[in-house]
């Protein structure tokens, strides 16, 4: 995967939040910004635009989608939770121990989109945020 595009109803307030959250924009066009992240790249779009540009109906609702952001401990987790929260989120679920041995919780941004903020012991987050799958098969 080399580009996930989030469909905004509000770019302006899509923008105003991940700056929020810490990110800034690598290249900001008036009607599409794009955000280095990581190795991939996050960009925001109308939700008109982006339906219209791949021929699906907009429901409105949920994609059955949820983006994640693996961090490096459950500290890190609480941390950009509280941070989401801060730039305009909502906190869906606090940050929690899980039964597959990692902490997590979930927020999603002023459009709805769900994101996961994790930590998995048996993974590996590098020093540019690449997260690596190590641990027992």
């Amino acid at each position: 995967m080399s580009l996930v595009t989030l469909g905004v109803a509000d770019l302006d307030r899509a923008r105003s939040f991940y700056s929020g959250l810490g990110w800034s924009p690598t290249r900001d066009l008036d009607e599409v910004v794009f955000y280095q992240a990581g190795g991939i790249v996050v960009a925001l779009w109308g939700r008109a635009e982006l339906a219209a540009d791949t021929a699906v109906r907009d429901s409105g609702g949920w994609g059955g989608i949820t983006l994640a952001h693996n961090v490096r401990s459950p500290a890190e987790v609480d941390a950009v939770l509280a941070e989401a929260e801060r730039a305009g989120g909502r906190v869906r679920r606090a940050g929690a121990p899980t039964e597959w041995g990692g902490y997590s919780g979930v927020f999603s941004d002023p459009d709805g989109h769900a994101w996961e903020v994790a930590h998995n012991p048996e993974w590996t987050v590098t020093d540019d945020g690449a997260t690596l799958i190590s641990g027992p098969v």
